[in-house]
Formats: C-alpha cells, sequence, structure tokens
C-alpha cells in the first residue's frame, strides 16, 4: 500500500462568548453554546502520513517529537477517522504554529482543526464542513470553531451529530483587529481540558450558563449589525463570568497575572477616553483586545507602553481551514 499524506492548514480562533464545561466530557459536548472570531495570520500547519511501515502514530509538534497525552489525544483523532475510511495505517503526523502554544491562544483549536482535515483528506474521506466540524470537536472543543471561516458560532447540541459550529458572518463582514497583549509565552499549569472539568464545581457554573443563550443572542445581533459597543460590553461581561467560574472552581484556577489586570484596567480607561476597545481573555494570563482596524495602530502602541506586556500579536478576521497543495 502506499503512504495517504495530505497538509492543512487552520487559524485559532478568540471566542466572544465563551465555551467552558462539558455535558459529556468524551463527545466534549459543550454546556453552552459559543461564538467566535478566526484570526489571521496566526496558523497551525499540519500534515498527516498513513504509511503502511509505521509500527504506531508518531507526532512532532514544532519539531519536537510528543508522546504521552498530547499522542493519545491525536490518536484518538486518527482513529476515528481511520474507522470511518477503512484502513488500518498508523500515521506520522507533524505540525507547525507560529505562535506561542498553550498560553491561551488557542493552539489546540487551529491545531485539531487542521488534524481533521489533513486527516481525513489523507484518507480519501470527503467530509462536509459540519463533518469536519464535529471531527475537530472531539480533539478541541474550541476546534471546532476554527474549521468553518470568519465569525462563528458553535451549537451546543444534545447529541454528536447536533454539537457543530457553522459560519455566522465572513471574514470580510467586518474589518476588526485583535491585539494579543502576551504577557506570559509560557505552558500553563492547568489546561483546559482539565479546566472543563472542574467548572461544574464552582457554584457559579449553573448561572453562567443558564445565561448563555441571552448573551449568545446580543453577541449574534451586534455581529450581525456590526455594533461595536454592544458588542464590547457583552464580551467583557462573558469573559468575566467565564474566569469568576474558574476562581470559584475548586481548586480555583487563577489564570491572571498582575499584568492582566493591568490592561484590561487600561482597555476600559482607554474607551471611556473614546478609542473603541475591549478586552476578552481566554483560560491563560494573555489579553485579547479587539479593536476595529481603523483604531489598530493606536491600540498596538498603547498595549505595547504598559508594564508587563512583552509582545503583541496582530490579527484580523481569518478564513476557514484549508488544504494545502
Amino acid at each position: 500500500m502506499k503512504t495517504l499524506s495530505a497538509t492543512a492548514q487552520a487559524h485559532p480562533n478568540i471566542a466572544f462568548i465563551k465555551y467552558w464545561g462539558n455535558r459529556d466530557s468524551v463527545l466534549r459536548l459543550p454546556s453552552n453554546g459559543s461564538i467566535s472570531m478566526n484570526l489571521d495570520g496566526l496558523t497551525t500547519r499540519t500534515t498527516v502520513s498513513f504509511q503502511p511501515s509505521l509500527p504506531f502514530d508518531e507526532l512532532t509538534i514544532n519539531g519536537h517529537e510528543v508522546i504521552g497525552k498530547g499522542l493519545d489525544r491525536v490518536s484518538s483523532i486518527l482513529d476515528l477517522v481511520r474507522r470511518m475510511a477503512g484502513i488500518g495505517m498508523k500515521a506520522e503526523v507533524i505540525s507547525e504554529s507560529n505562535f506561542p502554544s498553550g498560553a491561551g491562544i488557542a493552539s489546540s483549536a487551529s491545531a485539531f482543526a487542521a488534524l481533521a482535515l489533513a486527516a481525513t483528506q489523507a484518507a480519501g474521506l470527503g467530509l462536509s464542513e459540519a463533518e469536519l466540524s464535529r471531527l475537530a470537536r472531539r480533539g478541541s472543543g474550541s476546534a471546532s470553531r476554527s474549521v468553518p471561516g470568519g465569525f462563528v458560532e458553535w451549537h451546543a447540541g444534545n447529541t454528536d451529530e447536533e454539537s457543530f459550529a457553522e459560519s455566522i458572518a465572513s471574514p470580510d463582514h467586518w474589518d476588526l483587529a485583535d491585539c494579543v497583549a502576551i504577557l506570559s509565552a509560557g505552558h500553563k499549569q492547568t489546561g483546559s481540558t482539565e479546566g472543563h472539568a472542574l467548572a461544574p464545581t464552582s457554584p457559579l457554573q449553573a448561572a453562567r450558563v443558564a445565561d448563555a443563550p441571552r448573551r449568545l443572542d446580543l453577541c449574534r445581533q451586534a455581529i450581525l449589525k456590526r455594533d461595536f459597543e454592544s458588542l464590547a460590553s457583552i464580551v467583557e461581561l462573558d469573559s468575566d463570568m467565564m474566569h469568576a467560574v474558574m476562581m470559584t472552581s475548586q481548586p480555583a484556577l487563577f489564570y491572571w497575572q498582575p499584568a492582566t489586570l493591568t490592561v484590561m484596567q487600561a482597555v476600559r480607561e482607554w474607551r471611556s477616553q473614546g478609542l473603541p476597545v475591549f478586552y476578552t481573555i481566554d483560560a491563560g494570563p494573555n489579553v485579547h483586545v479587539l479593536c476595529p482596524q481603523a483604531a489598530l495602530g493606536e491600540t498596538e502602541k498603547n498595549l505595547r507602553g504598559l508594564p508587563g506586556v512583552t509582545d503583541v500579536l496582530v490579527a484580523g478576521v481569518g478564513g476557514p481551514a484549508r488544504l494545502l497543495s
């Protein structure tokens, strides 16, 4: 048998309405739906080669061989693909990202979206976007949102078939930019997968989930109407609610660093002075600061002047996961 190979690229995304907590941790069915924006310019490129000579799956990320839990997560997706395609060959997976991983910039989202597309293509499967989104979700929940392009909504659903993401607005719908204030490029101590499992231990999680449909609706309408002020208020609220759940779980998760608060307070101050900006923070210390492209120069300059900010990554609105020749 010959080697079957394909290469795909996907963008990470920043969630405006957050995913935190699972109803089913095996299928990664989320406690609530979520909405995000793909980040252009930040990419993960993954090549999957099914090879008859390999005794087991091999994984290389950014030049380093990965074994243990990381390899197991990738193999579980490859097993699903092998089952669908009726093949038994093990695979070599080579993945590279051009941004820090494990620091709250959704590296697993772009990684598993690219893996799902490359693996299914290499195996000769022609999956629909919704099917690819469902497959990517099994590796990392937020990866479901990195399969479609632009502004994306992940439907929580009640079953595997119902839980997938789709685009609600194209990349060119709204000229937004994300300035990611890098405060720490190191790996976080508690990864998102472990964090999701702790969400139900917070007394605040039930209230956060119960209110999610309202926040989803406000966020969706703000995007469709390009209403920056409405988007700013609901996204900051949603981010603060998720971190309140994290901080009140057992054990408590504190992803913020002192510089995280410095950036949050500065963003609110700049907005009160007329600069259109808002923040949101994933499971990590780094702060995503969103603004219209017209305000990008001033926003980036302001962020670089804050103590504790070591770098600023800038991204526009990204497209869908795609195959590379």
